[in-house]
C-alpha cells in the first residue's frame, strides 16, 4: 500500500500539483497573516521603546515640591553631580544626557515620521575622544553650536536631507530651523522602526530639554561584577534625596515593557482575526479539495477493496498520500507566507500613517499554524472521505461514482442550519436595542455573525437548487449550453455548495465592512459639520505640546480671519478611565462649536463647573447640577467638580469641557493652549488661507492646519484603514476562492470527460464546450456572492446597531458602488476561474473522450 500510495501521487502530477497549490495558498494566508501580527507588534514595541542596554543605573530629577518640573533650573543635574558619581565604587562610565523629542519637516515642508514616542531628541556630549560612543558619524561632523543639527542616516534618506541642508523642526514651541551638518548611525530601536532623530550640541540640547548647564538625566554602566542594585544603592547615598534618584536599567527595562505592551496590545487583534478567518477559509478549500480528490478516485479504492484491500490499508494509503502532499505544500506555503509578511507593511502604509518597519519575526505559534493547516487540515481532509469510500461496497462503488446523500443525513444537516440560523439572527437582532459598543456587546455581534455563517455555509447544498435555478434564468439565455451549465451545477449540490464557500465568506465580509464603514463615514462627517462651526482648526498633535501665544495672535491677525479662539486640551481622569477635556472661553465658543446641550448651558462653566458629553454621563450616571470626581491633566488628585450641563456628543468639543484657565493650569504643559478654532471673513476655507495660516504658525511640523473636509477624513481614518487592511487582506481570501473553483471544475471536466466527448460528437463545437464551462462557474460564483450579501447586509445592519446607539448621527447608509463592484468583481472571478478547464475541455478529441473509461 506504501508503494500503491507513492505510485499514485507520481502517475497523477497535474492533479497533485493543483492539491498542492491548494494547500499552499491556504498555508501562505494563515502563516503569513500570524508572521505580520507579530512582526507588526514588535515593530510598534520597537518604535515605543528605548534601549536600556549597557545601563546600568540612571539618575534622574525629582520633582520640587511645588510640583514645578525639576529641569525649570531647580534641577541638580549638572557636571558636578556626573563627576561627584563618576568616583562612586562599582561605577564604569558616567553618560549624561539632555533628551526630549523634536519633530522635523521633510525637504518638500511635510511632517516627517511624526510620531508620538518616534521621534527622539538628544544633545551630542562627546566623551574624552571628542566622539559620542552613542551616535558614530557616518557623514559630516556632530553639531557645534545653536544653529547646526545632525539626525540619523534613516531620517536623512527619508527626509531626502543632504549636508548643508536647512532644516525645519519643532520641539514643543515654535519650528526652527538648523543647518544639517552630520549624519549619525544609531541602534535606537525607535528611530530603527520608522522614527526619527535630531541632534544637538550639548549646550542648545540643555536649553530645549533641561536648562543651561543642567541635564535630563545621568546614566552610569557597572564595572564588571557589579550588580545593578547594589550600585544603585551607592548612588542613592550620593545624592539629595529630595532632589534626584537613582532607578536601575532593568527596573526601568521592566516598567516600559508594562507600558509599552499596554500602548501596542491593540495591534494584534486585527490581524488575529482575520488569521482565524484566513485559518478557517484555507481549512475549508483543503476539505474541499480532498473531498473531490477522495471522490473522484471511489473506483479506484473499489478497484483496491476488490483484489483484497481492507478498509484500514485503504484509508492509510489515502492518509499517506495526504501527509506527502501537505508536507510539501506546508513547506512552501510557509516561505510564501513569509513573502507576503514582509510585503504586507509596505501595501498597508500610507503616507500620513506609515507602519513601523522591524525584521520578521516567525514565533512558534506560525509554524504550528503551518503544519495544522497543511498537514493536519489535509490529513483530516482527506480522512473523513476516504473512511466514507472505504465504507462502500466494492461491486456498488465500481457501477457508479456518485454517492447522494441520504434522505437522513439532508434532514439532519437542514434541522442543524435551521438552528444555527435562529441562534445566529436572533442574537444579532437581540442587540438592535442596544445603547453603546461596549466589549461585550461587541464580543456578542461577532459570535453572532459566526453563526449566521456557520448557517449559510451549512445551509448552502440544501439553498443551492433553488437559488441556481432562479440564476439559471439568465444563464439559460445562452441556449443550450446555458441549460447544460445549470444543471451542471445541479449535478451535486453539496460541491457547488463547499466550492462557493470561500466566496461567500469573502463576499459577506466585504459586503458587511463596507456598509458598516460607509455608514460610519458619513455619520462622522455629519456629526463634524454638527459639531463645527469654525472653518479651520490649528492643532497640536499631543497634549504635552502646545501652541505659543505669538502663533495664536499671528493667527488672529492673518488677513481673512474674523474670529480665531484659543483651546486648551487635557485628559480628564474620573471613574478609572481617561478622557479627553477641552478648555474653552464660555463667552466666545458658541461662535466656533455647534453645542447641543440635552440639558444646563455652556454660560455656567468656570473654576470647579464643567460640561460633559451625553456618553460620560450615561457611563458615570452623573446629571446636570450633579458632582463628578475627577482629575485634570498633571492634578490627578481626586477633585470634585459641579456638572452645569450635559451636551450631545461632539467631537470638536470631545467628552468635557471646562474652563480655559483652569484647564491649561493643571495641564502637562502648564498654561499652554492646543487647538485654535479660526473662522473666515467668508465662511469659505481656500488654499490660500490654508498656506496663510500654515506661516502663522511657523510651518511648525508639531501643529496641523485642518479644514472641515479634512477633519473629517481624519475622523474616518482609522476606519478608512482598518477597511483598506481587511479589504487587502480578503483580496488573498477572493484568490483562494478562485482557486477552489479552479479545482472543483478541473476535476469536474475530468469526471465529465465521457459526457464531454458525446457532446463534441452530436454537434457542439469548442466555442460552446467553453461557454457551457465559464456558464458554470459564474453560476457557482453567483450562488456564493448572493448568499454573502445576503449574510454581510444581515450583520451589517444588526451589528450597525450597536454604533448607533453610541453615536446619535448614525445611520444604516449602502454603498451602492461598492456593493455592485462586489458583485461584478465576484463574477469575473468565476468567469476567469473557468479560464483554464473551460481550455481544456474544449481541446477533448471527441473519439478519445468517448472511448475513455
Amino acid at each position: 500500500m506504501l508503494r500503491t500510495a507513492l505510485r499514485t501521487l507520481l502517475a497523477h502530477k497535474a492533479r497533485q500539483i493543483m492539491t498542492v497549490l491548494a494547500v499552499c495558498l491556504g498555508v501562505a494566508f494563515v502563516s503569513g497573516t500570524l508572521v505580520f501580527a507579530d512582526s507588526a507588534a514588535e515593530a510598534h514595541r520597537a518604535a515605543a521603546s528605548k534601549d536600556f542596554a549597557g545601563i546600568a543605573v540612571t539618575v534622574t530629577a525629582k520633582e520640587s515640591p511645588s510640583g514645578a518640573p525639576a529641569d525649570q533650573g531647580t534641577s541638580v543635574l549638572t557636571d558636578a553631580l556626573a563627576g561627584k558619581l563618576a568616583r562612586v565604587p562599582g561605577v564604569a562610565a558616567v553618560r549624561p544626557s539632555a533628551d526630549g523629542s523634536a519633530a522635523l519637516s521633510a525637504a518638500d515642508g511635510t511632517p516627517l515620521r511624526v510620531r508620538a514616542g518616534a521621534n527622539p531628541a538628544a544633545g551630542y556630549v562627546p566623551g574624552a575622544d571628542g566622539k559620542d560612543s552613542r551616535y558614530p558619524l557616518a557623514a559630516g561632523r556632530a553639531p557645534a553650536n545653536g544653529g547646526e543639527l545632525a539626525v540619523d542616516s534613516g531620517t536623512a534618506a527619508a527626509g531626502r536631507f543632504r549636508i548643508g541642508d536647512k532644516v525645519t523642526l519643532a520641539t514643543d514651541g515654535p519650528a526652527l530651523t538648523k543647518r544639517l551638518v552630520g549624519i549619525v548611525n544609531t541602534t535606537d530601536t525607535r528611530v530603527t522602526a520608522g522614527g526619527t532623530l535630531a541632534l544637538f550640541d550639548k549646550a542648545t540640547a540643555q536649553k530645549l530639554f533641561a536648562s543651561p548647564g543642567h541635564y535630563t538625566g545621568i546614566d552610569l554602566s557597572a564595572t564588571p561584577g557589579t550588580d545593578e542594585s547594589e550600585l544603585a544603592r551607592r548612588v542613592t547615598a550620593v545624592l539629595p534625596a529630595d532632589r534626584a534618584e537613582a532607578t536601575t536599567g532593568a527596573a526601568q527595562a521592566a516598567q516600559q515593557a508594562i507600558l509599552v505592551d499596554t500602548l501596542t496590545r491593540g495591534y494584534t487583534k486585527v490581524p488575529m482575526v482575520f488569521a482565524g478567518v484566513s485559518l478557517f477559509i484555507g481549512s475549508f478549500l483543503i476539505i474541499n479539495t480532498f473531498t473531490m480528490l477522495v471522490a473522484r478516485r471511489t473506483r479506484e479504492i473499489a478497484l483496491l477493496r476488490a483484489i483484497g484491500a481492507t478498509r484500514r490499508q485503504v484509508s492509510r494509503s489515502v492518509l499517506l498520500e495526504a501527509l506527502l502532499v501537505g508536507l510539501v505544500a506546508s513547506a512552501a506555503g510557509f516561505l510564501a507566507g513569509l513573502g507576503i509578511a514582509q510585503a504586507l507593511p509596505g501595501l498597508l502604509s500610507t503616507d500620513g500613517n506609515a507602519l513601523p518597519r522591524g525584521p520578521l519575526v516567525i514565533g512558534p505559534r506560525s509554524v504550528v499554524a503551518a503544519l495544522g493547516v497543511g498537514v493536519g487540515v489535509t490529513v483530516l481532509a482527506a480522512w473523513l472521505p476516504s473512511r466514507r469510500a472505504a465504507r462502500i461496497a466494492p461491486i456498488e462503488a465500481l457501477r457508479t461514482v456518485q454517492q447522494p446523500p441520504s434522505a437522513a443525513r439532508s434532514r439532519l444537516r437542514g434541522v442543524t442550519g435551521l438552528v444555527l440560523l435562529v441562534l445566529g439572527a436572533g442574537l444579532l437582532v437581540s442587540l438592535t436595542g442596544a445603547k453603546d459598543a461596549s466589549e461585550e456587546n461587541l464580543q456578542s455581534a461577532l459570535f453572532g455573525c459566526a453563526l449566521l455563517g456557520a448557517a449559510l455555509i451549512v445551509l448552502a447544498p440544501l439553498l443551492a437548487v433553488p437559488v441556481i435555478r432562479l440564476t439559471g434564468r439568465l444563464t439559460g439565455r445562452f441556449g443550450i449550453t446555458g441549460r447544460l451549465a445549470r444543471e451542471n451545477a445541479l449535478r451535486d449540490p453539496r460541491r457547488t455548495a463547499a466550492t462557493a464557500a470561500t466566496l461567500l465568506i469573502s463576499t459577506g465580509l466585504v459586503a458587511g465592512l463596507a456598509v458598516i464603514g460607509n455608514s460610519t463615514g458619513q455619520a462622522l462627517d455629519r456629526q463634524a459639520a454638527a459639531g463645527l462651526g469654525a472653518d479651520y482648526v490649528i492643532g497640536s498633535r499631543t497634549t504635552t505640546t502646545g501652541i505659543d501665544q505669538a502663533a495664536v495672535r499671528r493667527v488672529a491677525g492673518t488677513p481673512g480671519v474674523r474670529t480665531a479662539t484659543a483651546v486648551a486640551d487635557s485628559t480628564l481622569f474620573t471613574g478609572g478611565q481617561v478622557r479627553d477635556i477641552s478648555g474653552v472661553d464660555p463667552a466666545t465658543v458658541n461662535d466656533v462649536m455647534k453645542l447641543e446641550f440635552v440639558s444646563g448651558s455652556v454660560r455656567n462653566l468656570g473654576p470647579g463647573r464643567i460640561a460633559v458629553s451625553t456618553t460620560v454621563a450615561r457611563e458615570t450616571g452623573v446629571t446636570t447640577g450633579g458632582r463628578l470626581a475627577a482629575g485634570i491633566g498633571r492634578n490627578q488628585g481626586v477633585k470634585r467638580y459641579t456638572v452645569v450641563g450635559v451636551y450631545r456628543d461632539n467631537p470638536i468639543a470631545r467628552d468635557a469641557l471646562g474652563a480655559r484657565g483652569e484647564v491649561a493650569r493643571d495641564s502637562f504643559l502648564p498654561g499652554s493652549v492646543q487647538r485654535v478654532l479660526v473662522r473666515t471673513e467668508d465662511g469659505t476655507a481656500t488654499r490660500t488661507t490654508e498656506q496663510r495660516l500654515r506661516t502663522a504658525v511657523g510651518d511648525s511640523p508639531l501643529l496641523t492646519v485642518q479644514d472641515r473636509r479634512q477633519l473629517v477624513d481624519e475622523a474616518a481614518g482609522t476606519m478608512t484603514d482598518l477597511l483598506h487592511v481587511m479589504y487587502g487582506m480578503l483580496a488573498i481570501g477572493a484568490v483562494i476562492g478562485a482557486l477552489g473553483i479552479v479545482n472543483t471544475l478541473a476535476m469536474s471536466v475530468a469526471e465529465r470527460t465521457r459526457e464531454i466527448g458525446a457532446l463534441r460528437a452530436l454537434g457542439m463545437d469548442r466555442t460552446g464546450i467553453r461557454r457551457m464551462i465559464r456558464l458554470e462557474a459564474v453560476a457557482v460564483a453567483a450562488f456564493g456572492t448572493l448568499l454573502g450579501l445576503a449574510g454581510g447586509l444581515f450583520g451589517a445592519w444588526a451589528v450597525g446597531s450597536l454604533a448607533n446607539g453610541a453615536m446619535d448621527q448614525y445611520s444604516l447608509a449602502l454603498p451602492w458602488g461598492t456593493l455592485l463592484l462586489v458583485c461584478l468583481l465576484s463574477l469575473a472571478i468565476g468567469a476567469l476561474a473557468a479560464a483554464v478547464p473551460a481550455r481544456r475541455a474544449a481541446a477533448l478529441s471527441p473519439l478519445e473522450a468517448v472511448a475513455e473509461s
